[in-house]
């Protein structure tokens, strides 16, 4: 009798137990809708990400390694890649998106140009991507990943 209770009371807590870790639907707002047309004004990202940047003299300045969006998906920053050859010693700034500019050059490629060389970019302050926080962050600010540094030692 006492194995066929501790059964019932197994079955019981193993039922409640599932019930408990149902998944449960989100409350994320109305129902999402696909649209019939793509606005006649929108570009893709890939008309800026990766993209060369010229000064107005037609030098490189750098390339965009990011587009930031704001919360309302509407883009509100560049991340330029500046200095450096083949990717080493180069140094990634943030610039206002309305900053550089698009025009078109050579049977209608997109061409990007920014009214700035590439020392007064090369001497603003450097940013860093952070993968832990999924953001960028001042190059002297402190990471989110690993362990932080241990306190100087001092002789005594």
């Amino acid at each position: 009798m006492k194995k066929l209770a501790y059964a019932a009371l197994l079955l019981a807590l193993a039922t409640l137990t599932a019930s408990a870790q149902a998944p449960q639907p989100r409350q994320s707002g109305p129902a999402a809708q696909s649209m019939t047309s793509i606005p006649a004004n929108s570009v893709t990202v890939t008309h800026w990400y990766k993209q060369n940047v010229y000064d107005p003299g037609d030098n490189k300045i750098g390339e965009i390694m990011d587009v930031l969006l704001d919360r309302e998906g509407k883009a509100s920053a560049l991340i330029i890649g500046v200095g450096g050859f083949l990717g080493m010693g180069e140094k990634d700034v943030a610039v206002p998106f309305n900053a550089v500019q698009v025009t078109t050059k050579d049977n209608n490629k997109w061409y990007l140009v920014m009214n700035a060389t590439k020392d007064a970019l090369k001497s603003a302050k450097g940013f860093k991507y952070d993968r832990n926080a999924m953001t960028w962050t001042l190059e002297d600010a402190p990471a989110t990943t690993g362990t932080p540094a241990a306190p100087p030692r001092t002789n005594r």
